[in-house]
């Protein structure tokens, strides 16, 4: 199990020749509320690949967020891509615990000012 430092996005459970595609694959995914990725505004909970599939929890900034669906489908579309066609992929929308700006990277905060 690879646990979460500070260096990695989010936390990440599965073979580690993955981890860097499913961060990149992620990465292209942008909130075009905040104009950010979705990695940098820190709406991906964690990652996990197992069992031939790939599991992936995240989170919106806000329950009334107008694009909620158009994200988890381009999350979705953009990490089957990169991922080998066997891995069935899931992406899950949660709400605990709730989205908080210091989930953000330093970067994300730099550019929002912060």
């Amino acid at each position: 199990m690879t646990s979460h430092t500070s260096s990695e996005p989010f936390p990440y459970d599965g073979p580690e020749e993955l981890q860097q595609p499913i961060v990149a694959a992620l990465s292209r995914v942008v909130d075009p509320e905040v104009a950010m990725n979705v990695v940098d505004v820190g709406l991906i909970y964690g990652v996990t690949v197992a069992d031939g599939k790939l599991h992936a929890l995240v989170t919106m900034t806000s329950a009334a967020c107008p694009v909620t669906e158009l994200l988890i489908e381009e999350m979705e579309t953009e990490l089957d891509r990169d991922m080998p066609p066997e891995l069935l992929i899931h992406v899950e929308l949660v709400w605990e615990p709730p989205w908080t700006t210091e989930r953000m990277s330093a970067s994300a905060r730099r550019f929002m000012g912060w």
